[in-house]
């Protein structure tokens, strides 16, 4: 970001550092020079809709005759349903229809191991907010009126609001199912001797941390609309990350053949993984349209969407490490407990993924992870921008960072002397293709002066540091299966115009750029001949959707292949045209023409009606399915991806010694993304994920006071703004990737780990007190300058 806060972001601060030794690609990759389209800083795909307020949202769309619908929710956290009573509700006026949980009994859940919700509640309900009934009529107030009419019969039951409370084997059993307590899942997982690696050690160092849950705040809202078609057919317009999950939970819940199922993800405004799993309204709203004869729009409140949540998991961790003197680990012991809300969700996923990567970025030879998730009466938990790597990030860069103080080392230093390699396995099988990792601690350690400020700085002042790894799409999809993770069709017509169909969901990712771009490039056409139709059920090949920094990696070598399909055959005509070899030839700007003679060419849509006479009409597939990487082990499947980002990261802080409140005066980032597509989005993403990092750190926390979430609006839940943001200077890594298209990664999530350890190591170079839970608040800052006062007067 430029240096002064609300001006436009300045490209000055944003640096290119590739390696000093390129890492291997395909044989069939052209430098960055060759390129007509990859690597340049070229508009988005959609923005002039988006600039303009042109893109319609779920939320601006109308049909004709549509009604509205609204769900009742419960006012209580957990409690028996002993009736409910609709009747006043079905006799008003301008109402429709009504339903209850009972209309839909089917459970499910986007997990096949988590099959525990229902659309609404059937005979009790386990937090605040959950769906008990819904409501559709003539418009919004004549349907919230509906469902303040409807009469439910509560018997409360004990809540359990915390981890303590929900491990309790006297607490309230949330579901029947639980074996011991409310714990949902117990992992256990170990790598290696243990015993000999501790014994080895010349340290052994043991800490306990704890991450507040904090939620998404998309800018959208959350939204469907469902036409149920006299045919039998359902349309559901909806504000998803994941159309084709979407569309798996509504054949389940529905009991309706998948082939009568249509799920159009319009623009999303945003997801950070709040809009990957099916929810009560987008399940709801098909039975009403069905029951009433018109299509049906549910649109949730702000408040409706902090309760929905899925946010981030609360997660208590203890960390043993046993270290040489140089810093190096000789074994590492990790526990997590993650606070999981009412319902399954991804969270069983999520407590793998807490241990899954603490093997990267640092060689950790011996490795032992036990996880457990436990229920609680409060929001389902699910996952958030990182999802369940941020949590143990955070404790393992503050735990390491301790250690460098004890051992007399510089962070930085013990941290590169200890990296992974390129082209390597972790102790728990997970592969590691490209690194950038040493390259991206080298660029902010110089552009922050971190060797002339560290430890040196005046009291109140400091500078902190913090690596980290994420991955490029799971290695295996939430429903194992064979079939690709993504998949792609390309037509092209005789005017040069070139279609692609895929089914990825575009949430602000810019997904549907990185698909022009790639095919733009392959084909050798201007970026405006391309047209999209995507996040499509029915239109476009499944993509498994927008998750897990998936959709560059897996959509794009999807796209790239058909697109490479579909040149070689234009490459065979146009090669007879001009009468040179194939190999000799080039496209880029809507031409075709001889590499050795670029006086020689053929414009590409002439190119297109030659190999249309040749071949016929033209359209091509492509799909990608990621290598086999898991490993031979129960739990396996969380972790292993076909290529993994690394990010540096150093904050710079003032700590006011008197108020205990902190300031972060600039952040520096590099990331490590394989090849920039488009070095201005990737420099947005990046800079996205410091902002959520940064207000992780220091301003968010989803709490609650038996069981209503205290915060349940913007004006109360504080999240910062643009002029809050602090000076934020951006360093792209080049490491280009063997099995990325064009060399890419990803860089939609990985930069937000290494912020919030980072804010926390510099708080102690600010102040020598470590704090050991997010968010770091003035309050929390506070008590423990006035803790180490006391203790500091009475050791005198």
């Amino acid at each position: 970001m430029s240096s002064e806060k609300g001006t436009p972001l300045q490209s000055e601060t944003s640096t290119f550092h590739a390696p000093s030794e390129p890492l291997a690609a395909h044989s069939s990759e052209r430098t960055t020079q060759n390129f007509s389209v990859i690597g340049k800083r070229n508009l988005k795909y959609d923005w002039h809709a988006k600039l303009t307020g042109a893109a319609k949202y779920t939320d601006d769309l109308r049909l004709p005759r549509m009604i509205y619908g609204r769900l009742l929710r419960s006012p209580h956290p957990h409690a028996r349903i002993l009736r409910i009573d609709v009747s006043r509700a079905r006799a008003m006026s301008g109402v429709f229809a009504v339903l209850t949980g009972k209309d839909l009994p089917i459970r499910y859940g986007i997990l096949p191991s988590s099959q525990d919700e229902t659309a609404m509640a059937l005979e009790k309900v386990r937090y605040v907010g959950e769906a008990v009934a819904a409501v559709a009529a003539v418009d919004e107030w004549t349907a919230e009126e509906a469902c303040n009419a409807i009469e439910v019969v509560y018997e409360p039951l004990q809540p359990v609001m915390s981890i303590d409370e929900a491990l309790d084997p006297d607490s309230e059993k949330i579901h029947d199912w639980t074996k011991h307590a409310n714990i949902q899942k117990n992992v256990l997982l170990e790598f290696g001797d243990l015993d000999e690696g501790f014994a080895e050690a010349d340290r052994v160092f043991e800490d306990e941390y704890f991450f507040e849950g904090n939620t998404h705040v998309p800018m959208e809202n959350h939204a469907a609309l469902a036409n149920w078609e006299p045919t039998g057919k359902v349309t559901v317009w909806s504000s998803t990350q994941t159309p084709h999950y979407l569309h798996r939970e509504l054949a389940r819940v529905l009991d309706l053949p998948p082939s009568r199922i249509r799920v159009i993800a319009p623009p999303v405004g945003g997801g950070f993984g709040g809009k990957s799993e099916a929810f009560s309204h987008e399940l709801v709203a098909p039975v009403l349209s069905r029951l009433s004869g018109r299509p049906v729009l549910i649109s949730l409140s702000r408040e409706e969407v902090f309760y929905c949540h899925r946010g981030r998991h609360p997660v208590r961790m203890w960390i043993r490490t046993g270290v040489k003197s140089d810093g190096t680990i000789t074994a590492l012991d990790f526990k997590s407990t993650l606070d999981g809300g009412a319902y399954g969700s991804y969270g069983i996923a999520t407590t793998y993924y807490t241990g899954a990567l603490n093997t990267l970025p640092y060689r950790v030879p011996r490795y032992r992870f036990e996880g457990r998730r436990v229920f609680t009466n409060k929001p389902p938990c699910g996952p958030k921008r990182g999802h369940g790597t941020v949590q143990p990030r955070f404790a393992i860069e503050a735990h390491l960072d301790r250690i460098a103080g004890e051992l007399g080392h510089d962070p930085a230093e013990m941290r590169k002397g200890m990296l992974v390699s390129p082209f390597s396995w972790t102790v728990n099988h997970l592969r590691v293709t490209s690194c950038g990792l040493p390259e991206a601690i080298d660029a902010v350690l110089e552009r922050s002066g971190w060797r002339e400020k560290h430890g040196h700085l005046p009291q109140g002042k400091g500078i902190g540091l913090a690596c980290s790894v994420y991955l490029s799409g799971a290695g295996l999809p939430i429903y194992w299966n064979p079939m690709p993770h993504s998949g792609a069709q390309i037509k092209i017509d005789r005017g040069g115009g070139v279609t692609v169909y895929c089914g990825t969901s575009d949430i602000g990712q810019d997904s549907d750029s990185m698909l022009a771009y790639v095919v733009a490039e392959e084909l050798g056409v201007d970026i405006g001949d391309i047209h999209l139709v995507t996040g499509d059920t029915s239109l476009a090949p499944v993509d498994l959707g927008s998750y897990s920094s998936r959709v560059t990696f897996m959509a794009g070598n999807a796209a790239r292949q058909a697109a490479s399909k579909l040149r070689a055959q234009l490459f065979q005509v146009a090669a007879a045209r001009l009468d040179v070899p194939e190999a000799r030839l080039g496209a880029a700007g809507g031409m075709i023409y001889d590499l050795e003679d670029t006086e020689r060419q053929i414009p590409f849509a002439q190119a297109a009606q030659l190999a249309e006479a040749e071949f016929g009409t033209l359209g091509e597939t492509g799909s990608y399915t990621p290598p086999k990487l898991a490993g031979p082990y129960k739990g396996s499947g969380v972790g292993p991806s076909p290529a993994y980002s690394f990010t540096c990261a150093v904050a710079e802080v003032d700590v006011d010694l008197e108020t205990g409140i902190l300031s972060i005066q600039k952040i520096w980032v590099a990331h490590d993304l394989g090849r920039a597509l488009n070095p201005v989005v990737c420099e947005g993403q990046i800079e996205g994920g410091v902002y959520m990092g940064w207000a992780e750190a220091v301003i968010e926390e989803q709490v609650f006071r038996k069981g209503l979430h205290k915060q349940p609006s913007l004006l109360e839940y504080k999240i910062p703004t643009s002029l809050d943001m602090p000076d934020v200077d951006t360093t792209i890594i080049e490491s280009i990737d063997p099995e990325g298209p064009f060399g890419a990664k990803e860089v939609g999530q990985g930069p937000l780990a290494p912020v919030i350890p980072a804010i926390a190591n510099a708080v102690y170079d600010a102040t020598g007190i470590r704090i050991d839970s997010t968010p770091i608040m003035a309050d929390k800052v506070l008590r423990a300058i006035e803790m180490r006062r006391k203790q500091h007067a009475a050791a005198v």
